[in-house]
């Protein structure tokens, strides 16, 4: 025993003002010494119910009861218990707690010093702690690597007063705790503090007659701005599977000015229905102030596109090319062995044929060589060939997109982050990080942008001089890519009047030409490869008729607002007619910065003059005795309204839970929704399920959503859709592609499909 140990010995007749103090006296004697601790009994007087005396023994006292642990038990918790006699007893005398037993002799070998951290009784996480821990896992660090951090920072893991077991143990606990309401209620907690935060908080959420939450939708006020400014051309990607409900995270996405993926809107599904998908579609819409976008991209799932014919009818439709090459793969793998070259002739017919008689003629010539003729999967890819192949996609505005996968450091980031094991409070935590990621990225090429110049490759050149002070970087080099490219391009013929030209462009080492038109009075220019009309920058060929006829400045009608630095300004109002504000603490923010610079210059000059240092003292502690009353009594307001996590009337259908659905392991078929089997009922001549009733007996159709008002605030979803009628027989995938499309109205195929 070291002379620490001896100075902490107990000693018959020691007092104490508490018991607090008496029991951590017995503890840092026993950490000294190797051994646990616990509490034995306390006493107390039946007249006054005050302690008047109590027993602090080793953690070894007693012997564990008979054993009555059931056999079937694989693995029991190991013996602990050796009736150790360690202990002290206390006794209340003259208003202290006097020690007047002490038995020192334990009857078992102690812990070495190595190890005594270990010890149950000497294992806490203190409230500093604590709050690194929940930082660690908010910012999606591992238990693990939050345990090596803690311990380096601690000079060792012994120092730390815990092990990474109970790190587990205080998550798990903390989990529990927050999902104490169950999954929607914490749903409509986190969306009701997010409605407080800014009102333009848009989200909605579908339920069955059950009252279970079947889907959810919502995006913020950011997301609802980015879509006001760059919601032309979007992609709907659904590949996402967040939890071990299945529920896969629906995610429209696009490009913003700095050609970098934002999100517009994210739902959580329960199944991918066509009437599913319409719900998706439609609420998104209504979120977005009914703006509709110019282009949509998705995957070959039949329902989205179904339901996107029937509620988008004007937005064009395409196909993600990497889906249609993933089924390609899959369907014809047996035609990419052997060194052969199908794949990269099917690449070819889907990117770099510009023109339709090329492509007609490649498509053809790939059937031919290959011999697949007879295949299914070949025939139904080519009836949808203006949804993918590139001589098509020039009369639609891609923006260059081809794939719902927007960016792949954007999937990344999601797979990442999307554990199986998460549940809907920290699904929402590490969303919004993913989220807050990519917007962190758009203010770094925001301050890029304004900090450095654009690099001119011709620094004289009056047009790239104007369109470097207008683009954002990222564009620029595009537009500059296309200014480089038209000299090597030559006029091979002329066809010019007073006012409209024509010409012929052809390109050195290139086959092919380009056709285009030239109207000298209102300066309207199109080319025949139409990169303007899909992508938003002028090509090379028009700058090279500009060139030749003297013009050194890009027209204003030819310069895009989505592609330039000025293309955030603007009004830009929410599904209830306001004017969405992106953040509202950024006035909090700018005062906090005004606040600490005061301080510091207040403090600067003070440091002087003792006399000024206790002025500024006694001012700072008066500010912060009532900053603490402020937070205090905001606390207890912020208590109040936790207590009630959902902003609905009395009268509306409150949901009970989410609909949990079934795994996809093994070979299950997909759930039908609860349309589809009222379809069905109704159909065989069965009595259909009675109408909702909710509170205060107000009757809900089946699949009618009721609304949530908070001042005025509708935070429902919109009403949904009939169901179709079912048909005998299945409709196959293939068959559909095989169908006839036209791509303003793809509803029009197979009028009854289930």
């Amino acid at each position: 025993m070291t002379s620490l140990n001896v100075d902490l010995k107990p000693k018959v007749g020691m007092s104490f003002e508490n018991l607090n103090d008496a029991y951590e006296f017995w503890r840092a004697y026993s950490k000294g010494v190797g051994f646990g601790v616990r509490k034995r009994y306390t006493n107390k007087k039946k007249k006054d119910d005050t302690i008047s005396s109590c027993r602090f023994v080793c953690s070894k006292e007693g012997l564990r009861r008979s054993d009555q642990r059931d056999p079937l038990v694989g693995r029991h918790r190991a013996q602990t218990r050796t009736d150790c006699k360690a202990r002290i007893s206390l006794g209340y005398k003259n208003g202290k707690f006097v020690i007047h037993e002490f038995v020192e002799v334990h009857n078992h070998p102690l812990q070495y010093p190595e190890t005594t951290h270990m010890l149950a009784s000497h294992r806490k996480i203190t409230e500093v702690q604590a709050l690194e821990i929940d930082l660690a896992e908010d910012s999606g660090l591992r238990q693990k690597s939050t345990f090596q951090l803690m311990s380096t920072h601690a000079g060792h893991r012994a120092n730390l007063g815990f092990t990474e077991l109970d790190i587990n143990n205080y998550i798990s606990a903390k989990r529990k705790k927050r999902m104490v309401r169950g999954e929607a209620g914490c749903l409509l907690q986190y969306f009701q503090r997010q409605l407080l935060e800014n009102p333009s908080f848009f989200h909605a959420y579908q339920v069955d007659t059950e009252e279970k939450i079947t889907n959810v939708f919502w995006c913020d006020a950011n997301m609802v701005l980015d879509y006001g400014y760059f919601g032309d051309v979007l992609s709907l990607d659904t590949t996402y599977c967040t939890n071990n409900a299945n529920r896969p995270l629906a995610l429209f996405s696009g490009f913003n000015h700095y050609r970098g993926s934002i999100i517009f809107g994210a739902a959580l599904m329960y199944d991918e229905t066509i009437e599913s998908f319409k719900w998706l579609f439609d609420t998104f819409l209504q979120a977005h102030n009914n703006k509709k976008p110019r282009t949509i991209f998705t995957d070959q799932d039949q329902a989205m596109a179904r339901a996107l014919a029937e509620v988008m009818p004007e937005t064009h439709h395409g196909l993600c090319t990497w889906h249609l090459m993933q089924n390609a793969i899959k369907r014809l793998g047996n035609l990419m062995k052997g060194g052969s070259y199908f794949l990269r002739d099917l690449k070819r017919c889907m990117y770099e044929y510009d023109d339709e008689a090329i492509f007609e003629k490649a498509w053809t010539d790939l059937i031919n060589e290959y011999k697949v003729h007879d295949r299914n999967w070949i025939k139904s890819a080519y009836a949808l060939k203006k949804k993918w192949a590139s001589c098509y996609m020039k009369e639609a505005f891609t923006l260059g997109m081809r794939s719902t996968q927007v960016s792949e450091s954007l999937n990344a980031h999601f797979k990442s982050c999307m554990k199986p094991n998460l549940d809907i409070t920290q699904f929402f935590k590490h969303f919004e990080q993913v989220v807050e990621e990519k917007r962190g990225k758009e203010l770094t090429c925001e301050y890029e942008s304004s900090h450095k110049l654009a690099r001119l490759i011709y620094e004289s050149s009056p047009i790239l001089i104007q369109m470097g002070k207008i683009y954002t970087h990222s564009v620029f080099e595009l537009f500059q890519n296309e200014f480089k490219l038209f000299l090597a391009l030559s006029i091979s013929e002329r066809n010019e009047s007073h006012s409209l030209c024509e010409y012929v462009i052809t390109m050195v080492n290139h086959e092919g030409s380009w056709r285009v038109s030239f109207d000298r009075a209102s300066m309207s220019i199109t080319c025949s490869c139409k990169k303007f009309d899909t992508f938003g920058i002028l090509c090379s060929h028009a700058l090279k008729v500009f060139e030749a006829n003297d013009v050194k400045v890009v027209p204003e009608k030819y310069i895009l607002t989505r592609w330039t630095r000025d293309a955030r300004y603007g009004i830009v109002k929410d599904s209830r007619g306001n004017e969405v504000e992106g953040d509202p603490k950024l006035s909090r923010t700018r005062m906090f910065r005004q606040v600490v610079s005061k301080f510091i210059r207040a403090a600067a000059d003070a440091s002087s003059s003792e006399e000024c240092l206790e002025i500024v003292d006694n001012t700072v502690e008066v500010m912060c005795t009532k900053i603490i009353e402020f937070r205090l009594q905001a606390r207890d307001n912020e208590c109040h309204i936790n207590d009630n996590p959902a902003f609905v009337s009395s009268d509306v259908m409150q949901p009970n839970g989410f609909k949990t659905r079934p795994s996809r392991k093994g070979p299950q078929r997909r759930p039908k929704s609860w349309v589809e089997c009222q379809s069905k009922r109704g159909k065989r001549g069965q009595t259909q399920r009675a109408p909702y009733k909710g509170p205060q007996n107000q009757v809900y159709e089946a699949r009618e959503l009721p609304t949530q008002l908070l001042d005025g605030v509708s935070c429902s979803a919109p009403p949904t859709y009939a169901a179709p009628q079912t048909q005998d027989g299945q409709f196959s995938f293939t068959t559909y592609l095989m169908a006839p499309l036209n791509d303003t109205d793809i509803g029009d195929i197979g009028v009854n499909l289930l």
